[in-house]
């Protein structure tokens, strides 16, 4: 996983700040190059009825990359509480902001990474037609959907 960050001042609700973000996450899945990019749909997702910029819904400015077949076990850490807080996980902190949960068992990760609600999914496909990479962005200039 990789992650291109920005920094720089910006502005926000009138105030001034300086400070990085993250412009764009990226896993690579396979050495390929990839020879053209598509709007990352979910399970329910029609691409005729997104609303243009819109594919990532958060609140907790977090999304991640996990391995699907193990998503019960590796989330289940994210979803432990008491007293309406959350109970300290076993996890790997990785640079970024970023923090790793691991399932041995099933020998699967899963990957946190910052995000916005907005943020688009695309996926990179190569001249096969395989998956060779995901990012998740604002936007990708000169991308269609």
């Amino acid at each position: 996983m990789e992650i291109a960050w920005t920094a720089g001042p910006y502005e926000f609700s009138g105030e001034r700040f300086d400070g990085a973000v993250c412009a764009a996450t990226r896993l690579c899945i396979g050495d390929d190059p990839v020879v053209g990019w598509e709007r990352g749909l979910g399970v329910d997702d029609d691409i005729d009825r997104l609303q243009p910029g819109v594919q990532i819904g958060s609140d907790a400015h977090a999304g991640c990359f996990a391995d699907a077949g193990a998503w019960t076990a590796l989330t289940a850490p994210f979803r432990t509480y008491v007293d309406g807080g959350p109970v300290p996980r076993d996890s790997e902190q990785l640079p970024g902001w970023c923090e790793r949960v691991t399932e041995e068992s099933q020998q699967a990760d899963l990957v946190t990474f910052t995000a916005e609600s907005g943020d688009v999914v695309w996926l990179g496909r190569t001249r096969t037609g395989d998956v060779a990479a995901i990012v998740v962005t604002s936007g990708m200039p000169g991308a269609k959907a």
